[in-house]
């Protein structure tokens, strides 16, 4: 994998064109009028891309569209209101009833509720495998219209040789799509390995923030066109202006803030291997496959029942109890509670989970501190 573009330089290449301003207007506004006739029917024809419609293209959007291509090395973009909106669009533009779909075991669960709720009762065959399984069968794919991946995956975080598993997808004409939230383009750059189309959910590490919701999806130019013309205007899940105003803010210092996550998750890493109460740490550094130079602050740790999860949630300082992730400000997530929710849909016996499995995500606060915090919350909890 190439080290790719560095994110500021293509920031300050997009905004070469607004004037001087170091950050993107804000384009306000629902719709876009015409000098003339000509021009309108021009556009209207399709001869012409001007913008026309907020709700299906915005210059705001479009500058962080065009740098999010870029940080992925991918040829295009379309920014979405939410990463499930992003992931749902994506999929509901390559999938009819009567494809088979193949998923990644313990997928983000309202990406499983998705494929079980919606698909599956629109006639879509979904079928879970481990990470190994995509790897190592070369005709695992054969029939498969979709392979929904992601690397590492939820909750476990198991992470997967996509080059691999991209060439057996070519072999059966297989279209491989990935979240690829965890790495973010600083760790990770699945296009340059071969897999077809990368989701975001730009909540996460893409805004850094915890003040946006938003979703990306980037690939060929063919690919983000048939989104672009099928499920982004009839499903209307657009990204709005100020909210791609914020996740461009967020992507001049995705790189430092990656950095400053790896760094703490480093020493979580090092230090939990030394806690006898922890029987195992869920955390991918990097090279532990092809093409991950990196390790994000999104972890989990199975411990063992000497463990009370609730008096251990309760006893933080810093560490809040919440969903979301990849903001400044860090999380302690139980699996427990994230998972034992609408039933079968969303239970720890359907992702095959431990009831010790917490969840940690690593903030940007003081590394020392949030470790300290992790201490005093452990010992309190002993049973």
């Amino acid at each position: 994998m190439s080290d790719g573009p560095d994110i500021a330089t293509v920031l300050a290449s997009v905004l070469a064109d607004d004037g001087g301003s170091m950050t993107p207007p804000i384009v306000q506004t629902s719709l876009f009028a015409f000098d003339n006739y000509a021009a309108f029917e021009a556009r209207m024809a399709g001869d012409t891309d001007t913008a026309i419609y907020t709700r299906v293209q915005n210059p705001t959007v479009a500058a962080f569209e065009g740098l999010m291509a870029q940080a992925e090395e991918g040829e295009a973009a379309v920014g979405f209101a939410s990463g499930m909106a992003a992931i749902s669009s994506t999929l509901l533009a390559f999938v009819k009833p009567g494809d088979r779909i193949a998923c990644i075991e313990h997928a983000y669960p309202d990406t499983y509720r998705f494929f079980e709720r919606m698909l599956r009762p629109f006639g879509v065959q979904i079928d879970y495998h481990p990470a190994r399984a995509f790897e190592d069968d070369p005709d695992l794919l054969n029939g498969v219209a979709i392979a929904y991946l992601e690397s590492p995956s939820s909750v476990v975080f198991t992470p997967m040789n996509l080059a691999r598993v991209a060439e057996h997808a070519t072999r059966h004409g297989t279209v491989t799509m990935i979240d690829n939230s965890w790495a973010s383009p600083v760790f990770q750059r699945p296009l340059t390995l071969g897999i077809d189309i990368v989701l975001h959910s730009a909540s996460k590490y893409i805004s850094g923030h915890s003040d946006t919701v938003a979703g990306v999806v980037v690939s060929s130019h063919a690919h983000i066109a048939r989104i672009r013309d099928l499920t982004l205007p009839l499903l209307g899940a657009k990204l709005a202006p100020f909210e791609a105003f914020l996740l461009t803010r967020g992507l001049r210092t995705l790189k430092v803030r990656m950095m400053q996550h790896q760094a703490t998750a480093d020493l979580f890493v090092d230090r939990l291997a030394a806690v006898p109460q922890v029987r195992r740490i869920n955390s991918p550094g990097a090279n532990a496959v092809p093409g991950l130079t990196g390790r994000s602050g999104l972890m989990s740790i199975e411990f063992d029942d000497t463990v009370d999860i609730p008096a251990f949630a309760d006893a933080f300082t810093h560490f809040r109890l919440g969903v979301s992730w990849g903001g400044f400000e860090s999380l302690v997530l139980p699996a427990r509670v994230a998972l034992a929710q609408a039933g079968e849909h969303n239970s720890l016996q359907a992702f095959g989970v431990s009831p010790n499995l917490v969840r940690l995500n690593l903030g940007l606060e003081d590394p020392e501190d949030l470790w300290a915090d992790f201490e005093s919350a452990l010992s309190a909890s002993l049973t």
